[in-house]
């Protein structure tokens, strides 16, 4: 069934279509990005497009177990927390996503690593990582419709504009072990982000909290709130192009909706290309030199997988969209460069 968002990098914790959500009971583990909330608002966030009434009747009648015991509306989730979830049928779950054989085809082609327990994908930017908000398919559905199978289910998400590494569990034991690690931090993610103007912070880890509840045009938008989400991001320098803009490589050390996107501007250094929270003349003059998309790259995972201590590492390198951006900054600054020798 469909999702409400695509958190960078939480872990995703929904159902499977396709699967048992619509015809049968499922068990769903509560991630680290979605503990604090109501059940009545987490269960309207899971099971998008059942509605509101619907939802606090399965409530209401016990059918909603949290590790195994009644919830009542107001009970607020705790990461881990085991959900049972009724068999409920949503408006768009008329069985297995439709996906087109091109799409699948090109999904297929973006796997980069694959073992018994883990498919990573060097997600396009512009590929949703699951159906919904007028989707009817993303990568996990594609993965599903390719391998029926499989017991495919997403690990963590990556927002839609954002490229790069995405895990996909191919079991349940897998599932759970890695959303183990998210959860304690025990995995290193990188990302490459080109952001607005010269950054003079150096290494700089950001830690403002996020409110990721809030609404804006029936959008949801991430601000820097006291009392929200604890957050923190480490930005570090590898490459300026003057008082245009700069090249950062984020380290996160939580997983929050928009995390990265939010603590460059409130750094007052916008991520390149960001319709939400950038600039508007500067993602318009970036238009023009071929940037026709976010500037932010999932290049690195990393952990060690528990009981075997197996070391996992993989990266992926820039798209050549991004490249070609990075090329055209690197010549306009050695012009710059050659004024001033003259």
């Amino acid at each position: 069934m469909p999702y409400e968002s695509i958190p960078e990098n939480s872990p995703a914790t929904g159902p499977a279509i396709g699967s048992a959500a619509g015809s049968g009971v499922s068990h769903v583990t509560v991630g680290p990005d979605g503990g604090g909330q109501r059940i009545d608002n987490w269960l309207l966030r899971e099971l998008k497009g059942v509605p509101r009434s619907r939802i606090y009747r399965i409530l209401r009648k016990g059918e909603v177990r949290v590790n195994g015991k009644r919830a009542k509306p107001e009970y607020r989730v705790v990461a881990g927390d085991d959900i049972r979830l009724p068999p409920v049928r949503t408006p768009t779950e008329q069985g297995p996503a439709r996906v087109p054989d091109r799409a699948l085809a090109d999904i297929e082609s973006s796997v980069v690593f694959e073992d018994k327990d883990l498919l990573v994908i060097a997600k396009a930017s512009g590929v949703a990582v699951h159906g919904g908000s007028g989707l009817s398919f993303g990568v996990i559905e594609a993965l599903r419709a390719s391998r029926p199978n499989e017991t495919l289910e997403l690990v963590h998400r990556l927002d839609r504009d954002t490229s790069g590494l995405l895990m996909v569990a191919r079991n349940r034991t897998a599932l759970r072990s890695l959303h183990g690690l998210l959860r304690d931090g025990l995995v290193e993610k990188q990302y490459l982000a080109l952001v607005q103007g010269s950054w003079n912070l150096g290494t700089k880890t950001i830690d403002v909290p996020l409110d990721t509840r809030a609404r804006q045009g029936g959008e949801r938008v991430v601000k820097v709130q006291a009392g929200g989400k604890e957050s923190q991001s480490t930005f570090t320098p590898v490459d300026f192009f003057g008082a245009t803009a700069t090249l950062l490589q984020v380290s996160i050390g939580t997983g929050r909706t928009h995390q990265i996107r939010v603590h460059a501007a409130h750094a007052g250094h916008p991520v390149a290309g960001d319709d939400k929270y950038g600039d508007r003349e500067f993602n318009a003059w970036l238009a023009t030199v071929g940037l026709n998309r976010m500037f932010l790259h999932a290049q690195t995972l990393s952990f060690e997988w528990p009981g075997s201590g197996k070391v996992f590492s993989l990266s992926v390198p820039l798209t050549s969209e991004l490249v070609a951006i990075i090329d055209h900054l690197t010549a306009e600054r050695s012009k710059r460069s050659s004024r001033r020798r003259r």
